[in-house]
């Protein structure tokens, strides 16, 4: 069975818990044998910028130690063998230029979003 994850949550619990929820199950599901990909769309775009930094991130006293680190995490994802697919005008529509991505994600047109879904078996959104 093949599976698509969509993610278009941004930032959901990555302060908490250093990453984003979805796409540590999708490592905890691709290593224990999943075969799966990866579409990141809306807000979650975002995540494919290279150079974000939350280190200095801090409320009152509290400071964060362990900064998420989410497109590194994008990039481990790939070294896995999942592809991570971006909606294009997604990122476009939020002055998200192709440069400013890591190289980890693959852009595909909205366009093309139907024949993407078609190739797997389940589809879970996010």
């Amino acid at each position: 069975m093949k599976i698509l994850q969509i993610v278009e949550s941004a930032y959901r619990g990555t302060l908490e818990e250093q990453d984003d929820t979805i796409l540590w199950f999708s490592h905890t599901l691709r290593t224990s044998g999943a075969e799966l990909d990866v579409l990141l769309r809306g807000n979650a775009v975002n995540y494919a910028v290279r150079g974000q930094d939350a280190s200095g991130l801090s409320f009152g006293a509290w400071m964060q130690t362990q900064p998420p680190r989410i497109a590194e995490d994008i990039g481990k994802l790939r070294e896995k063998g999942v592809t991570v697919y971006l909606v294009d005008e997604d990122a476009a529509e939020r002055g998200i230029c192709r440069e400013d991505l890591t190289e980890s994600v693959q852009p595909i047109s909205r366009a093309d979003l139907a024949s993407l879904l078609d190739r797997y078996d389940r589809v879970w959104h996010w």
